[in-house]
């Protein structure tokens, strides 16, 4: 195990899309360089089809109060229920142990 792991959070956003998702991709692209300029940030990870899977991470809960409260976050959220989500649920983890497998294939 990694020595030097320091445990961090995750906030896990699923989401069903409504009909509109004029303006989205572009609101979606700003946010993540928004956050990416937010202290605690630590990455974001996103999968979209049928159902959108955004994982972001932070170092604490207060970075993640933060970003939730930040007032251009604020308006994408707003924008979000009233146009862009059908449905969506947030949820905030704790991560305390993380590997991985990486097969390295050489040509």
């Amino acid at each position: 195990m990694n020595s030097s792991f320091k445990p961090y959070y995750a906030v896990i956003f699923t989401s069903k899309q409504a009909g509109s998702t004029e303006g989205y991709s572009k609101m979606s692209e700003e946010m993540e360089e928004l956050a990416k300029q937010q202290k605690g940030y630590l990455g974001i990870e996103s999968a979209k089809s049928q159902l959108g899977i955004t994982i972001s991470y932070w170092e604490n809960l207060e970075s993640i109060r933060n970003w939730k409260e930040q007032s251009d976050h604020l308006i994408a959220q707003q924008k979000g229920r009233s146009d862009w989500y059908s449905w969506y649920h947030v949820r905030i983890c704790k991560v305390e142990r993380e590997y991985e497998f990486n097969k390295k294939i050489i040509n």
